[in-house]
């Protein structure tokens, strides 16, 4: 963050120089009116009204123009500040997504988009208009000590106003930004399990539990914006009031002859001049406040989640896994999910890992591409582990078919191709062709060009499994890891699982399928067991489920219930 705000600093300096000019500029009202009074009235001379007036209008015309070119480059520092930490900020809340459901949830885009409103926004100007006040009030001092004297007493007065508002929003504020988060998330959530929520009636309970968040946010943002209102309020009567009472100091001391009555006139108007920054800051200090919250809370983000390093690029992976004593768990967890998980894999074999629920498979398949690491142990891709492989160089070579499917905003050929930007159709169709897709496509409206999101195809939970089969093997990927592939499958797609599967064994692919169903075991060698998190059993698929089947049931076509020892429960098959 700091060093995003230092390439804006040649810029901060120019809106500072600007800031100057436009102060300056500002004294050009109460000038124009003590020369007026003092000068044109007294002399009666129009020559002198005319010539002090087209010098007015020329002044204000520079004013306006060095005005708008201030706000043109705060504006441009904003955007400057969202191109220098955009895309970081995006990548590094995806690395966020990785960590599950354990991870703090933040949103830093939100956090950017923040500071980029602000300093895009009058703010900045404001702040800079700050130190200004003790010049103004100078002027004033240098017109009579007496109106400085006043000048003085009522800038401190709303001063304390403003710190006072500082300390008494500051909690309401974050309060605010906490409860917002937490009933938008909450109402995402529910948005996105409607049907559930409407088929089981739970749409009302879950609407008053909303209902209770939002009351919450509610509450505090009512709260600051009262606070911060009250002050505002105050400091704007107050002003007013100073700004006259000047005027009427100046009015006795001129009834006097102390001063001029053009000298009234003009310690009035800068009066209200030197106090517009403070007034100005109050009406900005929300947006300070919450600029200052989301800068604070990107550097910790920045700091929690660092970005990837720079790594000398391996050549392209062959599939070999080696996975040694691994010990591993959710980012978060403190209670390990997997213990001392051992195994080796060579490209063209293929891995069935079985196990009853919540015994670790989907934690190993997060382990097998990259996305955990283990805290003990090793998990090993072609002889490197995964902390030595250039992510994006990497990541082509990998497939993936997670537990949750989901599917981007997009045409079907672009999720099949990752996104890629210049993505070839022959490579789209071949991977539709492998996983047995292509057909289903084409009986789309637009085939690969139909498009899925808002407005779009509504896909069934299989349709949708099986373009993300699509989407795991584009590439020809050295290593495949499928997560229930089968689970929302029908027979065809059964089958075409099934074939798939054995066409990248065949072109000499490692394959690895966390399932609980038989079927998707049959075009596969190897069986891994696990139980509670630790490794049962693994080896040749016919030895370990002749191993882990009751005997009696190794002689009958029908589903059977692994048992070890006197733990389980885990998985059902078929002896065929």
């Amino acid at each position: 963050m700091r060093n995003a705000l230092k390439n804006s600093r040649k810029a901060l300096w120019g809106v500072a120089f600007l800031s100057v000019i436009v102060n300056l500029l500002m004294l050009t009202g109460p000038l124009y009116m003590l020369q007026v009074y003092d000068r044109v009235l007294a002399s009666k001379s129009i020559p002198t009204l005319f010539a002090l007036s087209i010098l007015m209008v020329g002044l204000y015309s520079f004013m306006w123009f060095f005005e708008h070119c201030r706000s043109r480059v705060a504006a441009r520092i904003g955007s400057e500040l969202d191109e220098d930490l955009g895309r970081a900020t995006f990548s590094t809340w995806m690395k966020q997504g990785l960590y599950g459901g354990a991870s703090k949830r933040v949103r830093p885009l939100d956090d950017l988009g923040q500071l980029r409103s602000f300093f895009a926004g009058n703010g900045p100007i404001a702040i800079f208009d700050l130190p200004w006040i003790p010049i103004y009030i100078l002027v004033i001092f240098l017109l009579h000590w007496t109106l400085g004297v006043i000048a003085i007493i009522g800038t401190i007065i709303i001063l304390i106003a403003a710190i006072a508002n500082e300390i008494s929003t500051r909690k309401p504020l974050k309060d605010t930004t906490q409860f917002k988060s937490k009933s938008a998330d909450y109402a995402n959530r529910a948005h996105r399990n409607a049907d559930a929520l409407k088929a089981m009636g739970m749409e009302g309970h879950v609407r008053e539990r909303w209902a209770g968040s939002h009351h919450q946010y509610s509450a505090a943002n009512l709260k600051s914006t009262d606070r911060s209102g009250g002050f505002t309020s105050f400091s704007k009567s107050f002003r007013m009031m100073l700004q006259s009472g000047v005027l009427g100091a100046g009015a006795a001391l001129a009834v006097f002859e102390i001063v001029t009555p053009g000298t009234m006139i003009a310690a009035s108007i800068i009066m209200g001049r030197a106090l517009a920054p403070v007034q100005s800051a109050l009406g900005q200090w929300r947006g300070l406040t919450l600029a200052r919250q989301a800068y604070s809370r990107l550097n910790q983000f920045f700091a929690v989640i660092p970005a990837d390093e720079e790594r000398l690029p391996l050549p392209d992976p062959e599939g070999f896994i080696t996975v040694d004593q691994a010990f591993a768990a959710p980012p978060g967890a403190s209670v390990p999910t997997l213990s001392g998980i051992h195994f080796e894999l060579d490209p063209g074999q293929g891995l069935g890992i079985i196990g009853s629920a919540a015994s670790g498979k989907s934690t190993l398949a997060k382990l097998l591409v990259g996305i955990w690491m283990p805290y003990n142990g090793y998990v090993r891709l072609d002889g490197a582990t995964y902390t030595q492989w250039d992510p994006d160089h990497l990541g082509p070579h990998i497939g993936y078919l997670p537990q949750t499917v989901e599917l981007l905003d997009g045409t079907i050929g672009e999720n099949i191709s990752r996104f890629y930007p210049h993505a070839s159709p022959e490579q789209i169709i071949l991977a539709a062709k492998r996983a047995g897709i292509h057909d289903m496509i084409l009986k789309f409206p637009d085939g690969y060009d139909s498009y899925i999101g808002e407005g779009g195809l509504v896909l069934s939970g299989g349709q949708v499994q099986r373009i993300a089969l699509a989407r795991a093997i584009y590439g020809d990927p050295a290593l495949v890891v499928l997560d229930e592939p089968n689970a929302n499958l029908d027979t065809d797609g059964d089958a075409a699982l099934t074939k798939a599967i054995a066409d990248l064994r065949k072109r000499e692919k490692t394959v690895i399928v966390i399932t609980h169903r038989p079927s998707a075991l049959a075009p596969l060698d190897m069986v891994l067991m696990l139980h509670q998190g630790k490794q049962v059993a693994f080896g040749k698929k016919e030895d370990v489920l002749k191993k882990i089947a009751p005997p009696r049931l190794q002689q009958q076509n029908k589903p059977f219930r692994i048992s070890q020892g006197s733990g389980a429960k885990s998985f059902s098959a078929t002896t065929n």
